[in-house]
């Protein structure tokens, strides 16, 4: 599925806002915990440390900060919020869904708020329906949220899924503008590939025995990967009328450098545009882009006119891209 921006609203990020656990897990505790080491750690992922979250966190104790962040960032109460989007695959519990318990906790008590699955993408997808929502007239301010708390659903003695992973959350702010925002977005799914990252065992479907962990074939993940990154970006762009050379700022998924690498050499944008932070967080799945963002801001990287490129992929298998011209301004 692809879309440009239509002539009518004109939405944008007003305001952003990020939090992860206290914990770091550094590569020097994972070898007393799994047969690995720092150097086999890097040279495969790129990742040298993630956040963990404590026992009693779940999903909405860490998007809860980056939310209030994010509305203060925007210079808007909660109580202006009337749509809320929690984009994850760790909810606290499956019903009533986090975006509910985040609504009643921030005080949002009329806004419409649910949570969206869709692996790592999971946040590109609810860009998307918000802006569906604030272009139609269905919402006027909407906040989207993207996390995950991986590590209390990963096989803490498998390796190839513990050393990925790890804990955090971003959140944004999105309204109507008088300038700049979203160009397009493209997203897909190809849920013949799901069996190569899934979590059997979670849900309805019966399975003799379920360990209810994370389960992933490496090779073929890194393959869909490396490929869809560059399709679902270079489509968008075709669709928009932009080449890479207009890019300021790519985000891509901060799943493994390895692929980031890859991404990035096959689109042909220089490496000081693209935004890189999986060494200090890990995956962090519907976590990873708004994360990546808010790293992006603090940096002063993201400048009114400056056009950023965001893709992700994950679980699903999904994809998703989006095409932003950034402006931080009051809404319109």
């Amino acid at each position: 599925m692809i879309g440009t921006a239509s002539n009518g609203r004109t939405i944008s990020i007003t305001g952003l806002g990020c939090h992860v656990p206290e914990r770091v897990l550094d590569n020097a505790e994972l070898e007393r915990l799994v047969d690995t080491t720092d150097e086999w750690i890097m040279e495969r992922t790129g990742i040298r440390e993630r956040r963990i979250a404590a026992p009693e966190e779940a999903m909405s104790d860490i998007a809860l900060p980056a939310c209030l962040r994010a509305l203060e960032n925007a210079g808007v109460e909660a109580k202006d919020i009337d749509l809320l989007v929690m984009a994850t695959v760790t909810p606290d519990m499956s019903f009533p869904s986090t975006g509910a318990i985040l609504a009643d906790r921030l005080g949002a008590a009329d806004a419409a708020a649910y949570d969206l699955s869709a692996g790592c993408t999971g946040f590109m997808y609810a860009l998307a329906q918000a802006y569906g929502m604030l272009a139609g007239g269905l919402a006027q301010r909407a906040l989207v949220v993207g996390g995950d708390v991986l590590s209390k659903i990963l096989d803490w003695d498998d390796r190839s899924t513990l050393v990925l992973f790890g804990d955090g959350a971003g959140a944004v702010v999105m309204e109507p503008v008088a300038g700049g925002g979203f160009l397009g977005f493209e997203l897909g799914a190809d849920g013949g590939g799901g069996v190569h990252l899934w979590l059997p065992g979670s849900g309805s479907r019966h399975f003799d025995e379920p360990e209810k962990f994370v389960k992933m074939n490496g090779r073929e993940v890194f393959k869909f990967a490396t490929r869809i990154l560059v399709q679902s970006a270079e489509t968008l762009m075709e669709r928009c009328g932009v080449t890479i050379d207009d890019v300021d700022v790519y985000i891509p998924h901060q799943a493994n450098v390895r692929i980031i690498d890859h991404a990035t050499k096959k689109l042909g944008i220089p490496s000081e545009r693209v935004v890189v932070n999986v060494d200090r967080y890990g995956n962090t799945s519907s976590g990873s882009i708004p994360l990546a963002l808010a790293d992006a801001a603090a940096d002063g990287r993201l400048r009114d006119g400056e056009l950023v490129l965001m893709t992700g992929m994950g679980a699903g298998l999904t994809w998703g891209s989006a095409l932003l011209e950034w402006t931080k301004e009051m809404a319109a």
